[in-house]
């Protein structure tokens, strides 16, 4: 007892220490609820004073709770807060699915839902046309987030230190030049509401994206709509598409709690010309 699980050559990445504690998480079942530390050992095949040590990390961490009258464990408060992350994630994925369709039908631009994770944007949703314009985007893709549209918008909702703190080791990835030009820009985008980009590295395709917020008017997700140059066509024609992609978010947020009115964006968001932008 107490060997390290063997680890393939191709999961030479993974940390030991982290797996035995997911496996101990999964033993707490419907059927087995609670469990003492020795029997935790004995089912992971490690040491009373090793299992001690992942007890004691999971139990200060909130995802186990002890009662010191049976000395049993139980799941705790963080496995719940995990729990409903998962979930709200999916509400958001059922809520804004047919809004999207009703977007995409109704304008003819394909429609996207995305999230950002750290400095990318995490595409979850893709609606294309049906008339299958080729894309590099599919569900699962990942693009750099200050050089996309629904990157700018989930980037714009930060506090400035924390947009700061995201990309100050990161000088290679900042499309928008220095630090003080990424927060300016972000400014910009927040009091617009709206992201425009028209030309990219996905190249000649438009792109307009807005946020989708919850309850606490905090932004959790963006949306997008994009066609290529030329469908998008006049200002005009961007106008209309505009105000179709701005209804849809505030339909969505408002059924993610957020408060009606959704701040609706000016009629002109901020613009990124052909180069450098990504469609995203």
């Amino acid at each position: 007892m107490g060997k390290t699980p063997a680890v393939p050559p191709a999961d030479r990445y993974l940390v030991p220490g982290l797996l035995r504690g997911l496996e101990l998480l999964q033993l707490f079942t419907a059927e087995e609820p609670r469990h003492s530390q020795a029997a935790l050992a004995a089912r992971l095949g490690v040491t009373r004073s090793a299992i001690f040590r992942i007890v004691y990390t999971l139990t200060q961490q909130g995802f186990l709770l002890h009662d010191p009258a049976t000395r049993l464990y139980s799941l705790g408060p963080a496995v719940l807060r995990l729990g409903d992350g998962f979930l709200a994630a999916r509400a958001v994925l059922e809520v804004a699915l047919p809004v999207l369709e009703r977007l995409r039908d109704e304008t003819g631009w394909s429609a996207h839902l995305a999230v950002r994770e750290a400095r990318d944007v995490l595409y979850l949703l893709r609606l294309p046309t049906r008339r299958g314009q080729a894309s590099i985007v599919h569900v699962g893709s990942r693009l750099p987030a200050e050089a996309t549209a629904m990157g700018r918008v989930l980037l714009a909702d930060l506090p400035e230190a924390a947009l700061m703190d995201l990309y100050r080791d990161a000088p290679s990835r900042r499309a928008g030049g220095s630090l003080a030009a990424l927060a300016r820009r972000a400014r910009a985008d927040r009091a617009s509401g709206l992201v425009e980009h028209l030309g990219s590295f996905e190249a000649g395709v438009a792109s307009l994206a807005a946020p989708l917020r919850d309850g606490s008017e905090r932004v959790i997700a963006a949306i997008n709509v994009t066609a290529s140059l030329a469908e998008a066509g006049a200002p005009a024609r961007r106008d209309a598409v505009r105000q179709a992609l701005v209804e849809a978010a505030a339909e969505i947020s408002r059924s993610l709690g957020a408060p009606a009115p959704v701040r609706s964006p000016p009629a002109a968001p901020t613009a990124a010309r052909r180069g450098r932008s990504a469609s995203g």
